[in-house]
């Protein structure tokens, strides 16, 4: 039996290297699929060092590298890979995507655009351009990417929440709150929802002093992102305007041990301790924010825009 599986397992072997040796980039993307993205660098630059003019190797592994986190190497082999081909509309997505992690929002928008120009059809396009858009602080373009999104794919939670999220950037908070319930509205029945939209509404309302209105969102949101410091942490504020002090404590006390390195959070935990006449932990708390602030640490928190 135990020969038989090594022999078995010999010949799986044997067949996918014949697979990978007559078709390398199909091997690639299998391996891709399986997120195995350092296997698929090494059999792509392997194939690359025989087929250096190759343009999909070059954009493949310009694909593998943005999934290994490395933009630059990842526009590098998108530049090298143009040389001999055009890129596709789904490379220019790409391209457009290490523009974003380099923070570089003006060259992501102009392939984003470019690709919408093409494929005027793709809703992921155009969601991905009102997001960039939002980065740019150029709101009301980024509606109008959402809006088009939401035409191609009705009913779309993430477009719903940015566009509230873009309102609210243009100060029309009404817009921005009604974005947000209906985004709110759409999962009502969902099994998996979203809590970014609750996270924004509750922001808002607390924004508008209405930490009393603000709270039921929070909580939910509490409950769909329990490891989300931003989300503990508006929730712990709201806690804390009811005079619920040790609900905001205990809150505040989850959100530093998920963040601790932001200053923000420990201000916040060591005002609560205070209200609550523990002053010698709150002090501790104002040491530790004393401490980091020279860092400059804040709260990590998603892109808002930034809805996968």
């Amino acid at each position: 039996m135990i020969r038989l599986l090594q022999c078995g397992a010999v010949l799986l072997f044997c067949a996918r290297l014949a697979a990978a040796q007559s078709d390398p980039l199909a091997s690639a993307h299998s391996l891709l699929d399986q997120k195995q993205f350092m296997q698929a660098e090494a059999l792509l630059r392997g194939y690359l060092a025989a087929h250096p003019a190759s343009a999909d190797a070059h954009f493949l592994l310009g694909y593998t590298l943005f999934r290994e986190g490395h933009p630059r190497e990842s526009l590098a082999e998108f530049t090298e890979g143009a040389k001999y081909e055009r890129p596709k509309a789904a490379d220019l997505k790409v391209v457009a995507a290490d523009y974003v992690l380099l923070g570089s929002f003006t060259d992501a928008d102009k392939w984003l655009t470019l690709v919408t120009k093409e494929t005027p059809e793709d809703a992921d396009a155009w969601y991905l351009l009102g997001r960039t858009k939002y980065n740019e602080n150029r709101f009301e373009e980024a509606i109008e990417s959402f809006q088009r999104t939401l035409a191609l794919r009705p009913h779309d939670i993430k477009a719903e929440n940015n566009m509230g999220l873009s309102y609210q950037g243009l100060d029309q908070t009404d817009a921005a709150r009604k974005a947000y319930e209906t985004a709110i509205a759409w999962q009502k029945d969902a099994s998996a929802k979203d809590a970014q939209p609750f996270l924004n509404l509750g922001s808002l309302l607390m924004e508008q002093d209405q930490p009393s209105q603000a709270l039921p969102y929070l909580e939910e949101a509490a409950v769909l992102a329990p490891h989300n410091p931003k989300v503990l942490e508006q929730l712990g504020r709201a806690y804390e305007l009811l005079a619920m002090h040790g609900k905001a404590a205990e809150v505040l006390e989850r959100a530093v041990s998920l963040a601790p390195n932001a200053s923000a959070l420990h201000y916040r935990l060591g005002q609560v301790y205070r209200h609550m006449g523990k002053t010698q932990q709150a002090e501790q708390q104002f040491a530790i924010c004393a401490k980091l602030n020279s860092t400059h640490s804040s709260v990590e928190t998603p892109n808002p825009a930034e809805q996968k």
